[in-house]
């Protein structure tokens, strides 16, 4: 039980730290959802045809949903390391009655929730488009496999995001892996279009990027159809998660990574 209260303290105060900024945690994502359905879903929609007549609305939507968790799951957690090493407050944890895996799994669930967040507002968003130009709402295929894709896709980005913030001496070097690193991924994962339809040279590069793999689950989930075998998305997913966790806790063990 003690391990557990811990556990919700730290968690509790993540997910407040990301509440005080409600502009930054509710209001960007809205403004950001609405400017790509309207840009990419709406003008130039029109022009692009896909298989089986699928409205292009709703082939962005879900990977809109997944681009929005993967990313502010990432953007939570490096930032708020950053911010507490920038305070010196980040060394606290070495003395704290919290281990290793309290530690990750507290920040993985914090930024996961944040994640969900923007998740929901983004499918909303997207419903209240798809409801204006289609006359109907977009019906998730199958829920479970559309949260276990979230869940799953969320905590591996959180968990990097903590391995990265802690092994970041500054808000640069968190900069330069999310522009040169995480945005190309998200775009080469096929968020915004079928990979299929790439030169086989993207689609080579694709099949080695983890995101191409969560955003074609969520996909599936919410479509119920897929670039790739919905069982080797799940499989992918769930060691890409594995292997982030390992490398977040891998980074807490540091001692110097707690310093600037």
């Amino acid at each position: 039980m003690r391990k557990w209260i811990q556990f919700y303290g730290l968690f509790k105060r993540e997910v407040a730290r990301f509440f005080k900024v409600p502009l930054q945690t509710l209001g960007a994502p809205i403004v950001n959802s609405f400017l790509y359905l309207l840009i990419f879903g709406v003008s130039l929609g029109h022009s692009i045809h896909l298989e089986n007549n699928l409205p292009y609305l709703a082939f962005l939507i879900p990977g809109l949903i997944a681009m929005s968790i993967i990313k502010n799951a990432f953007d939570n957690a490096t930032s708020s390391i950053m911010g507490q090493k920038y305070v010196n407050e980040l060394q606290d944890h070495r003395t704290a009655p919290l281990s290793l895996q309290q530690l990750c799994f507290a920040r993985g669930f914090a930024s996961l929730t944040r994640g969900l967040l923007v998740g929901l507002i983004t499918f909303l968003v997207g419903q209240a488009f798809f409801f204006v130009f289609q006359g109907r709402f977009l019906i998730i295929y199958n829920p479970w496999i559309f949260i276990y894709f979230a869940v799953f896709g969320g905590l591996a980005f959180g968990n990097l995001g903590t391995a990265i913030g802690m092994w970041s001496k500054s808000f640069e070097h968190v900069g330069a892996v999310s522009m040169l690193v995480l945005l190309p991924l998200i775009y080469l994962g096929g968020v915004f279009f079928s990979l299929e339809n790439a030169h086989s040279f993207w689609q080579t590069i694709s099949h080695i990027n983890p995101l191409y793999y969560i955003i074609n689950g969520i996909r599936y989930g919410v479509l119920g159809t897929s670039d790739i075998n919905f069982m080797l998305s799940a499989s992918v997913t769930l060691a890409f998660f594995v292997v982030c966790y390992l490398f977040a806790l891998m980074s807490l063990r540091k001692g110097s990574n707690y310093m600037r």
